[in-house]
């Protein structure tokens, strides 16, 4: 749990000072071990860090403790101006002219050192005033916060170049009273020269340089900051140094497109949304907010905003600080934007390249929508991307490749085919090949109910088109409040860049695909030839289980000859093309056929838990040509001749699977019709059985 913001880091910057004055860096040591408070020294001089009442009171008995003068608050109020008061205060305090009007003014200026007390002004004269301070309920009060205060206000005409006040206290808290009363008296202001008036204006021109040195401090930090979170904290922290506030809000627009960026300190999370949302309006936040408009020249970025208890406010030349100071964060914002655009165009135009290269490499069609789907968040600035391809067989997209955070969003795409005619935006860009931007709002209910579950807000879909060939879509997808506001600008440029590419990519693909398919499969039948049938064999052979047991049927048909002869070699082929229907009808899941060569079929078995379950197959093979085949309109009836080779384990080649399975087949050719033997490969005759 964070700490309370009660104590301005004003009051702790001065108390180690007065500590270090007097007793050297040990004794600044020894306090912070005293009073066992979780900050750093630096942490407790930065203007920045408000603590809570309970860890300025802490300090306060331990700096008495170590110093061992029961006096020593009195002195770190009265002697503020030498251990480095904030140059804030001491501006807002010459600003006022006369001791007189920064004692009228003085109960505002509290609300800069602690949001714990109220002070009032009772009397107030041209050389004397009646002050009462009164600790908030809740609160245990404290003789050492009390003459800390005495202190303070003391020193408040030496601003002016005068003597400390006198300063008279009647009244005490601690002795049960309901308020501290403080009588001051303290000495006119000379009008024309004097010593005492040069010390002032000294002071004032001190000041000055100091706040100007923490300007161009701020600034050169800023510009050092090399991301939009740190920017905007620094801001605040620094802004905090510039004018003491007990709270700060900071929004601006985000630099990438999405929600406003939104900064605070000090305050509840609710107050901060709504100053949040009234500030970015332009619209006035109340008497006890000061702000100002981050803005440079080129945008206005968003406002900056100090908050004080109600009833308390700002003074006058703050608001010009902090304007100075704002416009100092805006250049900052300026450059790191700038910085960002280049990092982004660089990071995508070194994506576009490895696109580029990995396109070039893919040889598959999934390969090409896997590539595309993972540039498309780097390339567009989407927090999820899609490629989806056109199955024009059944009329509907189907997703290749998602890129989404949320495992289950990956799940229902993958799972969610779109149908054209479920989605008339899929009509529409199958007849018009334009985009479409999509929102749940303004979709057809099946796209309304997958982007509501995949709970995305905004989408742009591009068509993948080659030539006049539909291919499919890739999308680019942001929830709630991620979206750019122009999607239709730079957005969809670089999405259809991409897209192009994926289109040309998958084009190659499909063409390799075909050129492939064409050098490994018959083209009559549409089976795997010669060549991918040893190979999935020797695959076959390698990947088994040495328990199991890898079979390969050999088939031959009877009479093909005389079909070509008598009918032709149309009626040739269509028989070859039933024939072929009827084996793949025929095997189990998992087996494969091939057409070998002419009229040579080869069925693999892959996993045969015993050589003998291999004629189950064959019965079915030779089941397969019972029934006559019907070519050029007459029934023909056509035998076949099924050769059987188990390999039973142990080395031995796909060749050799294969000719075992061959020399089976004409054994069986020789004999009367019959079931077939099982013949296990040479290396394995004892795997084979004959019947």
């Amino acid at each position: 749990m964070s700490e309370a913001r009660e104590t301005s880091g004003a009051t702790t910057g001065l108390l180690l000072g007065y500590v270090r004055q007097q007793g050297g860096d040990d004794a600044v040591t020894e306090v912070l071990r005293r009073a066992d408070v979780p900050h750093s020294t630096a942490e407790l001089e930065s203007l920045a860090l408000w603590t809570s009442y309970d860890t300025r009171i802490r300090l306060f008995t331990a700096a008495t403790e170590v110093l061992g003068d029961p006096r020593t608050m009195f002195h770190v109020g009265r002697e503020a101006l030498g251990l480095g008061l904030g140059p804030s205060l001491v501006l807002l305090i010459r600003a006022m002219g006369s001791p007189r009007q920064v004692y009228r003014q003085l109960p505002r200026a509290v609300a800069k050192f602690s949001t714990t007390s109220t002070m009032r002004v009772l009397e107030s004269g041209a050389t004397s005033a009646t002050l009462s301070y009164r600790l908030h309920e809740g609160y245990r009060h404290s003789r050492l916060d009390c003459e800390y205060a005495q202190g303070l206000i003391g020193a408040v005409p030496t601003v002016f170049g005068l003597p400390p006040a006198e300063v008279v206290h009647t009244e005490c808290e601690s002795d049960g009273h309901p308020v501290c009363l403080y009588h001051l008296s303290w000495e006119r202001r000379r009008r024309f020269g004097g010593r005492r008036r040069g010390e002032g204006e000294s002071r004032e021109l001190l000041a000055l340089r100091e706040q100007l040195r923490i300007l161009q401090s701020a600034a050169a930090d800023l510009v050092a900051s090399d991301d939009v979170g740190t920017v905007l904290q620094r801001i605040v922290e620094k802004a905090a140094e510039a004018v003491l506030a007990p709270g700060w809000v900071l929004a601006v627009a985000d630099p990438a497109g999405g929600p406003a960026l939104v900064h605070s300190a000090g305050l509840p999370a609710a107050e901060v949304e709504a100053l949040a949302a009234t500030l970015l309006a332009g619209a006035d936040p109340g008497p006890n907010v000061v702000a100002v408009d981050v803005a440079s020249a080129r945008r206005v970025h968003g406002r900056l905003a100090a908050v004080y208890r109600p009833g308390d406010g700002g003074f006058g030349h703050e608001h010009g600080m902090l304007g100075a100071y704002a416009g100092h964060a805006a250049a900052a914002l300026d450059l790191l934007m700038a910085l960002e655009t280049s990092r982004q165009e660089a990071d995508r135009a070194g994506t576009l390249l490895t696109l580029a290269h990995e396109l070039a490499e893919a040889t598959e069609a999934d390969d090409v929508c896997a590539v595309v789907a993972a540039a498309l968040p780097r390339v567009v600035g989407c927090d999820s991307a899609a490629v989806m391809l056109w199955d024009p067989a059944a009329g509907c997209l189907r997703t290749a490749a998602h890129v989404d955070p949320d495992e289950s969003h990956q799940r229902l795409m993958y799972e969610t085919p779109l149908h054209a005619e479920d989605v008339p935006e899929l009509v529409g860009m199958l007849t018009d090949r334009e985009p479409r931007f999509l929102r749940p709002e303004s979709s057809s209910p099946v796209l309304q109910q997958l982007l509501t579950a995949l709970e995305l807000t905004d989408v742009v879909a591009v068509p993948l088109v080659a030539g006049r060939t539909f291919l499919g879509v890739a999308t680019a997808s942001w929830p709630a409040g991620r979206a750019p506001e122009v999607l239709a600008g730079d957005v969809l440029h670089r999405l259809r860049g991409v897209g192009d590419q994926a289109a040309t990519a998958l084009q190659r693909a499909r063409l390799l695909e075909t050129v492939r398919h064409q050098a490994t499969h018959d083209a009559l039948t549409g089976l795997p030839n010669r060549v991918l049938f040893l190979d999935r064999l020797g695959e076959a052979l390698t990947t088994t289980p040495a328990e199991q047991h890898v079979g390969v049927l050999f088939c031959d048909l009877d009479r093909f000859k005389s079909v070509n002869d008598s009918l032709g070699h149309a009626a040739g082929d269509e028989l070859l093309r039933q024939v072929s229907a009827r084996l793949r009808a025929a095997i189990r899941p998992g087996d494969m056929v091939g057409r070998l060569s002419g009229d040579e079929f080869a069925v693999l078995l892959p996993a045969l838990a015993r050589p003998e379950d291999a004629d189950r197959v064959v019965a079915r093979v030779l089941g397969c040509f019972d029934e006559p085949f019907r070519l050029e309109g007459t029934a023909v009836a056509v035998g076949t001749s099924v050769g059987v080779a188990v390999h039973a384990g142990g080395q031995g080649g796909a060749d050799t699977l294969l000719r075992a399975s061959d020399a089976d087949m004409y054994r069986h050719k020789k004999r009367t019709p019959s079931p077939p033997r099982l013949a296990s490969s040479p290396q394995h005759p004892e795997g084979g059985h004959e019947s």
